[in-house]
């Protein structure tokens, strides 16, 4: 089976490690990456942590209006698929790179008539707002995929009510599997701020509803003006907005440069808190067991709130102090239940792959894919 693997942004880096461990070996990819994320610490050092190797293409799209960028993807994308003629194409999340490969796999079309199958991981997530892009890339990327591959329970459900269970397998979340995998090796790569400031906050902050508007993220600035230390990796969209502002940050605010996978991980496993608009850095809290404060209106991961390990502050600032100072909620030996799988999600992912290749029927395989997040979670957390 050859299989034509497409990221662009960091998260999607973190998700197709684990997958393309196990997918190799027995099958081919191509691994194409549309250049969304294309600088050092977005890009080429997140590959290096995750010992992948350099892409087969690199698209190198780089920035721009959400229109224009997703526009040049589909249309440097197209005449690759057409010369790797890969059996599938693989996808993953909810970035304009997921929007543009969907788009070309669905419409490409080999000699003969045999066309790629699309499928989709993290498959079935709402948000249920979409004013936001990503909600809007992950509902068009569903609905073109031949294979939706959902980590949660929660997921199969919103696939069911939009009438596409018939296509979906739940495998549980690879993020899981990658996160097992760096926790061992991640103890070394703490950033020295945060050795010298125990205790932190963790602050990642990206979304554009949070940091294009400098109010706003002037807002937030005020909100973690607290009796704590806060680590602030910036996001290169998050520093244009802070320098363009002049906005001047608390002193208990300390600013680092963006980190790579291993870094973030080790942020992440020795914090306080953890506060975020990223909702892939909700789920590595979760894993992590750190408490997590969610600076959005909603959240795709439902289950984490659920679990009491996720607050949603909204658009009250003065949500993220009382979210500290509740006990309750700050408590680490709380239920942790398993959320997300066993670990074994890239395993599950590419047997549904092997799976569809080979022509079986979805519906005949639901009731083995129901029992992956009934495993124990892995004793790293």
């Amino acid at each position: 089976m050859k299989v034509l693997t497409v990221v662009g942004a960091r998260p999607q880096f973190i998700k197709a490690a684990p997958v393309r461990r196990v997918l190799l070996a027995t099958h081919t990819e191509v691994l194409v990456h549309t250049g969304q994320h294309y600088d050092d610490a977005m890009s080429a050092a997140f590959f290096r942590d995750l010992e992948i190797p350099e892409p087969d293409v690199n698209l190198e799209v780089g920035s721009g209006p959400h229109g224009a960028q997703t526009a040049e993807m589909i249309l440097r994308l197209e005449p690759v698929v057409e010369a790797e003629r890969p059996d599938g194409v693989l996808v993953y999340g909810d970035t304009n790179s997921t929007l543009a490969a969907a788009v070309v796999a669905s419409k490409a079309a080999h000699a003969g008539g045999r066309r790629p199958w699309l499928a989709h991981v993290e498959a079935g997530l709402r948000s249920f707002n979409r004013a936001m892009p990503e909600e809007r890339n992950r509902v068009v990327a569903d609905h073109l995929a031949d294979l939706l591959l959902a980590p949660t329970p929660s997921a199969m459900q919103n696939l069911e009510h939009e009438g596409l269970a018939g296509r979906a397998e739940l495998v549980g979340d690879v993020m899981v599997d990658a996160f097992d995998w760096a926790v061992p090796q991640a103890a070394d790569h703490l950033p020295p701020a945060a050795r010298a400031h125990p205790g932190y906050l963790l602050l990642t902050m990206h979304r554009a509803e949070n940091v294009d508007d400098p109010e706003r993220l002037a807002r937030w600035m005020q909100a973690v003006r607290l009796e704590m230390p806060v680590i602030f990796p910036l996001h290169p969209r998050t520093r244009r907005t802070l320098g363009a502002a002049a906005t001047r940050l608390p002193p208990n605010v300390l600013t680092i440069d963006p980190v790579g996978y291993l870094e973030m991980v080790a942020l992440e496993l020795n914090a306080a808190a953890i506060a975020t608009d990223s909702g892939g850095v909700q789920k590595e809290a979760y894993l992590a067991g750190i408490p997590c404060l969610t600076l959005r209106t909603e959240t795709e991961w439902v289950e984490t709130v659920a679990a009491g390990w996720n607050r949603v502050i909204g658009d009250d600032d003065s949500g993220v102090r009382t979210a500290l100072d509740d006990r309750s909620f700050m408590d680490r030996s709380r239920p942790h239940p398993a959320l997300f799988g066993d670990g074994h999600a890239a395993e599950q992912t590419v047997a549904a792959l092997e799976r569809h290749q080979g022509g079986v029927p979805t519906e005949s395989v639901k009731a083995a894919s129901a029992q992956v997040v009934d495993a124990p979670q892995a004793a790293a957390r």
